[in-house]
């Protein structure tokens, strides 16, 4: 099952680098001390604003006990995300999962674990030798033809490649795993606090769907297969639309409500259809009708964390622009 990792990633992220630049050199520059300068060097001179002055900057940084209270609050809404999206949707509960299925949903998440962990220690290397730069610079097109294709070839090697084959598989699965860092590595670009909020929310929530998932008294969500794939073609849609069709301020903005909103849904709806399509499997290989293998359920996983993770992303830096 195929589905879009950060299609509008390099859409919201993509911007003019030279507005952003700046000069933090120590050396000043002595072309407006010439003596044969322009009169528009003049006129800069006398009227620019630098940042070789002799005031000092004004810093507002929050207080301790403002920075233990934004995380009190962090952590209540993810607690309370977890009791809330249970008691919604698992009114009932099964008895327990069998120790074949606790193995089997343990090895999948350890394997998930591990994927996002070389991810992102990857993206931040590429971030720091500065690819993130020219991945920004690039054609849009051009980088998400590169990233699919790496990304989409890399991820069928590492789901249909036997478990036997060991070492092929798992070099299939860091290819795939590199490639994402590849596409995400921009996201180093975001405060460092927008980054650590959405990777708590991410986890709050993939965690309580999980648990939902994982206790539900039947395969309910099992059936919601056609019905998020539908979904996940109007979000990759709806990405993609700005980037092919001239549309306007309010065509833009509900495109992007549906790609950032809908998608958090879709991918959402998508833990919970993978969660139960690991104990469906676990029990499949109870019973020696499939090959016991963690790491291809590990796929759908990371890239369903990884689509919420972005999503939270780009809705939590809108919301800091706001203020």
């Amino acid at each position: 099952m195929l589905r879009p990792t950060t299609l509008s990633l390099f859409r919201s992220f993509k911007q003019p680098l030279h507005h952003s630049t700046r000069n933090f050199s120590s050396i000043r520059p002595n072309v407006f001390n010439s003596p044969t300068r322009s009169p528009l060097a003049a006129f800069v001179a006398k009227n620019a604003r630098t940042i070789f002055t002799d005031s000092s900057a004004v810093v507002v940084r929050p207080t301790q006990a403002e920075a233990w209270k934004k995380f009190a609050i962090s952590a209540a809404t993810v607690a309370g995300t977890v009791v809330a999206v249970n008691v919604f949707f698992n009114r009932e509960t099964r008895d327990g999962l069998t120790a074949a299925e606790q193995s089997y949903l343990n090895d999948s998440f350890k394997y998930t674990g591990g994927g996002l962990a070389i991810t992102a220690i990857a993206a931040r290397s590429l971030f720091k030798s500065g690819f993130a730069l020219r991945v920004m610079s690039a054609n849009p097109w051009l980088v998400l033809g590169v990233s699919l294709v790496g990304s989409i070839g890399t991820m069928m090697g590492a789901m249909y490649t036997p478990p036997e084959n060991t070492i092929l598989k798992h070099a299939f699965w860091l290819g795939f795993n590199a490639c994402q860092a590849a596409t995400l590595s921009p996201l180093f670009f975001v405060a460092p606090a927008i980054l650590s909020r959405a990777a708590l929310y991410t986890c709050g929530v993939v965690g309580a769907l999980s648990y939902v998932g994982a206790t539900a008294k039947s395969d309910q969500f099992l059936y919601m297969g056609g019905p998020l794939l539908a979904g996940v073609a109007v979000v990759a849609l709806s990405s993609l639309a700005p980037m092919a069709l001239p549309l306007g301020m309010r065509g833009l903005a509900i495109t992007e409500a549906v790609s950032l909103y809908g998608g958090l849904a879709v991918f959402g709806g998508f833990v919970l259809y993978d969660t139960q399509k690991i104990l469906h499997h676990a029990r499949l290989v109870q019973t020696g009708a499939m090959a016991r293998d963690p790491l291809k359920e590990s796929i759908g996983l990371e890239l369903d964390m990884i689509n919420i993770f972005v999503r939270l992303v780009q809705i939590l830096s809108m919301q800091q622009r706001k203020k």
